[in-house]
């Protein structure tokens, strides 16, 4: 068993208190996709705001380790950050798939589509 520092430990924590706030507290959008995404309708269990490495991610499916990010104006701003997080997170064997929130907001049925094909 690998033996955390006081200070991972604490991180963890923080990362875990962030999901379960972000979980509580979901955008229209994330919302939206949620009622579609939850009691596997798409034949997976999708779990919403989990703590994956030292990221919080929007919905992760652990079974076919898919990872669903639903991603509003601020993360036209990242760009960068978020091309590496999504490295870091495909090295781990994660495969992610970005909606842009706005095709969340004005065609849902596109965006559930989207996700069910990178279930295939």
């Amino acid at each position: 068993m690998v033996k955390q520092s006081r200070h991972q430990l604490k991180f963890q924590s923080l990362l875990a208190g962030r999901a379960q706030f972000m979980r509580h507290n979901p955008t229209d959008t994330e919302r939206a996709l949620w009622f579609h995404l939850s009691g596997e309708k798409l034949g997976v269990t999708f779990k919403r705001r989990v703590v994956v490495d030292r990221f919080v991610v929007d919905y992760l499916a652990p079974s076919v380790r898919l990872i669903v990010e639903v991603d509003g104006l601020y993360h036209s701003r990242r760009v960068l950050a978020d091309a590496r997080r999504d490295r870091v997170l495909q090295r781990l064997g994660y495969r992610v798939l970005r909606l842009p929130a706005e095709l969340v907001r004005c065609n849902l049925v596109e965006a559930v589509t989207r996700v069910r094909l990178a279930l295939l």
